[in-house]
């Protein structure tokens, strides 16, 4: 038996902001968290990966995988965190408790600055989120 949050980020290309929630999801106890792209990216960002080594968490080992990997797995909470992403968002087949929406600023084309920022934002949302859920 599970007895961890099973929480699936979902996001466009799964190279940026999916990327970022999923290693500050799983940084915490009691969480399972994965990520997923509608159209996934060859790459998780190079940016991404040395803004979220800054604050060690080392996301370099992760690639972006395909949303219909996960859609007869079950998960607590499924987190759309771009507006293309949650308008395209395929029906889980799996148990689904909460699908939760919150649009980030795509980083993808901009300075580390941005990318700097957006992580920052995440985390403060992926805390809130996930206290709110205790």
């Amino acid at each position: 038996m599970n007895d961890k949050i099973r929480i699936l980020v979902l996001c466009t290309g799964n190279s940026c902001r999916s990327q970022m929630a999923e290693g500050f999801l799983n940084r915490y106890k009691g969480v399972e968290a994965f990520s997923a792209g509608t159209k996934p990216s060859e790459q998780v960002h190079p940016l991404a990966i040395e803004v979220m080594k800054e604050i060690g968490i080392d996301i370099s080992g992760s690639n972006p995988t395909h949303v219909n990997k996960f859609l007869s797995q079950e998960f607590d909470i499924v987190l759309t965190v771009c507006d293309s992403a949650k308008e395209s968002c395929p029906v889980f087949i799996g148990k689904v408790g909460k699908q939760l929406h919150h649009s980030f600023e795509d980083p993808d084309g901009q300075s580390i600055e941005v990318f700097r920022k957006v992580r920052d934002q995440i985390k403060q949302y992926v805390h809130e989120l996930f206290f709110s859920t205790q």
